[in-house]
């Protein structure tokens, strides 16, 4: 190939985002041989065609992607390429979780500081209550909060809430032992999500504050540190105290409910209530609404939900019947089950025009 059609080491370096040193490198290692190599200067050049390989190499390089495995990204076909950037995203998040939780760890003990104990609670029932309630927790980009779980000991329970912005589940659990502190805090939710195995099979698990994080500490099993969350949890009580009054309450079978809400195609649900039952539809019209038999009191209403909203609200609740009081369609309906009010969803409608 005439060298009119390559380009020099430099230019084919600035092109692909690569230094000449990284070039020679992956020259050496075999991942990008030049196009040519003159004979005598020993000068190195490139084609046109090769930037896409050498761009992407540096892209799999920028997340740490160790040299065999960007090898076998480079030549296998796509699927392949995919699985392993799969293993490999996998890996680094494991690897990055594995590290802040070892360094929440090691400031806890640098700290010096003997830990606060807040309570006792039963580990089944707690274990129970972080699945349901961290259901409405959320990664969302700049508010890392959102991930959450709020917990607030005072001397009668233990309250814990998490909240998405478009739902709030909150459950109210009665501690083993009195809490022998008042103390709030907002935990890692995934932290607590990989400790719910141990929490469960533990008869008592005893929570005790530490700079930075809680302990859950269990007599016959290996104790587990979670981190606390820096940022301000959103003000929930707020919100909960300027609830406007039920215009609507519903009492449905919580089975069927699900059984229709899964039945229904689409994003969206809107449910009917009238006289003696609650009719279930989607926004699709060739499909019928599912009528199930409910005890209704108050105004008729349509009101419509997000599906991926509506549905952990329901399907979380204690017992065979939820209760849904509603109070129209710009307002948060509360989903509980009909005789235990320990476990509340707050879900929040869309417009009837199916915008957010």
């Amino acid at each position: 190939m005439p060298h009119s059609e390559l380009m020099p080491i430099g230019l084919f370096a600035r092109r692909s985002g690569l230094t000449s040193s990284a070039l020679r490198f992956y020259a050496d290692s075999g991942l990008l041989s030049p196009a040519e190599v003159d004979p005598v200067s020993g000068y190195r050049f490139y084609s046109a065609d090769q930037v896409a390989r050498a761009t992407v190499l540096r892209q799999l390089r920028e997340i740490a992607m160790p040299l065999a495995a960007v090898e076998a990204v480079l030549d296998g076909g796509a699927d392949e390429a995919s699985r392993l950037l799969d293993e490999h995203v996998s890996k680094v998040m494991g690897d990055a979780a594995a590290a802040q939780q070892k360094a929440a760890v090691i400031k806890s003990v640098l700290g010096n500081v003997p830990g606060l104990p807040i309570t006792a609670l039963k580990g089944p029932v707690l274990a129970d209550a972080v699945e349901q309630v961290l259901t409405a927790a959320a990664h969302e980009p700049g508010m890392p909060v959102l991930a959450g779980l709020r917990i607030e000991a005072s001397h009668e329970a233990v309250i814990l809430t998490a909240t998405d912005r478009y739902r709030l589940s909150t459950r109210t659990l009665v501690p083993a032992e009195p809490p022998r502190q008042t103390w709030a805090g907002t935990v890692d939710g995934d932290e607590l999500r990989a400790a719910v195995a141990e929490i469960r099979r533990s008869t008592l698990v005893r929570l005790e504050a530490v700079p930075h994080g809680i302990w859950l500490r269990t007599a016959d099993r290996v104790d587990r540190h979670c981190r606390l969350l820096p940022e301000e949890f959103p003000d929930h009580r707020l919100m909960l105290a300027s609830l406007g009054e039920v215009t609507t309450r519903v009492t449905v079978s919580k089975e069927l409910l699900l059984r229709a809400l899964e039945d229904q195609p689409g994003e969206r649900i809107a449910l009917h209530t009238a006289d003696r039952g609650v009719n279930v539809m989607s926004a699709d019209d060739e499909h019928p609404g599912v009528p199930l038999p409910a005890t209704t009191a108050g105004q008729d209403l349509q009101i419509w939900f997000e599906l991926t909203t509506l549905y952990p609200a329901v399907s979380t609740a204690i017992g065979p019947e939820v209760m849904l009081d509603l109070r129209g369609n710009d307002q948060p309906a509360t989903i509980r089950s009909a005789d235990r009010g320990d476990l509340t969803t707050l879900a929040m409608p869309i417009k009837s025009d199916h915008s957010a």
